[in-house]
């Protein structure tokens, strides 16, 4: 098994562009994913010819084909009310949190001070509450976890700070209220030198619990001498205790090489915002080249048995 190939394209990438958008738009890409009511809905980034995003729901029985999307916008940028929201909305990453009993979206606000971490929240995907900026810019990649730990919510997210390292690493922070956080801390740091995943890292799918541990999907970003490659990789952390690493992998698992993936707006990116599992079968969406929407999917099995193989690093 070639291990950077875990994941197995769609045969029918792209499953969405812009030409099946019931509205003119630039680029469809990077949305959340989540199972409701027995269909898989993504929330899509949407870029308009502005180049400001927006986000639009689409939704599939089988999470492939036959996508029902919405005519118009969802959630569509505020500046008036939310000025954190003046160059759009992108990225959204969806959880559930059974506890309060509605849906949370982390998404990023892009200011006028530069990007920060925002949430919404929704019961039914129809109406949606802004619970305003979390954290201030420079800040993004943000998920959160379905569970508190110790009575509180935790949140991953990607500041960008110099002060640990020079880099963009992965974050964790605890809030008692979805509003104020704190206890910042580095769980994972990006790596230097020649490494797939060498000085800017992120989260890319919300964290997802199994037996082993918090499996998560996130992307590293190589500077090379014809611009920047996204690849995916993976990390556990301790159930109980997110703070704790327990395994991440060396090799990348999936890396932009079909066609759509390495052109488009932004060339060389496989972007994932969402995953969805049905027992040991995942799917993953991911934004393609920052143009269309693509699928990819993989054994839960699989990836476990390889990330725990895999030392902290």
């Amino acid at each position: 098994m070639r291990y950077h190939e875990l994941f197995h394209r769609c045969p029918q990438n792209p499953i969405l562009t812009v030409e099946d958008w019931p509205y003119p738009a630039n680029s469809v890409f990077n949305a959340a994913a989540a199972q409701v009511d027995g269909r898989t809905l993504l929330l899509v980034r949407v870029e308009d010819f502005r180049g400001i995003s927006h986000f639009t729901i689409a939704r599939s029985a089988d999470g492939i084909r036959n996508w029902e999307i919405e005519p118009k916008p969802v959630f569509f940028p505020e500046p008036d009310s939310h000025p954190e929201e003046i160059w759009g909305v992108e990225d959204p990453r969806i959880t559930r949190l059974d506890e309060v009993k509605k849906w949370v979206i982390a998404f990023t606000a892009f200011s006028e001070g530069g990007p920060l971490v925002s949430l919404a929240a929704t019961y039914d995907f129809r109406e949606f509450q802004r619970l305003g900026p979390v954290m201030p810019p420079e800040d993004k990649d943000a998920a959160l976890f379905p569970v508190r730990f110790g009575g509180r919510w935790a949140m991953i997210h990607r500041p960008i700070s110099t002060f640990i390292r020079l880099g963009a690493h992965i974050w964790l922070s605890f809030s008692p209220d979805l509003k104020h956080w704190g206890d910042h801390k580095p769980i994972i740091m990006a790596r230097r030198g020649s490494w797939w995943d060498a000085n800017k890292i992120g989260l890319s799918a919300p964290p997802l619990q199994t037996p082993e541990g918090w499996l998560v999907l996130y992307h590293g970003v190589r500077t090379t001498a014809s611009g920047s490659i996204y690849r995916l990789g993976l990390a556990l952390l301790d159930l109980e205790n997110p703070t704790l690493l327990t395994h991440r992998t060396d090799e990348w698992v999936f890396g932009p090489k079909a066609p759509y993936e390495r052109e488009g707006d932004v060339d060389d990116v496989v972007f994932p915002c969402g995953w969805v599992r049905d027992d040991d079968n995942v799917r993953m969406y991911y934004g393609a080249a920052d143009f269309s929407l693509a699928m990819a999917t993989a054994s839960l099995s699989d990836l476990l048995d390889f990330v725990r193989k895999c030392p902290v690093r």
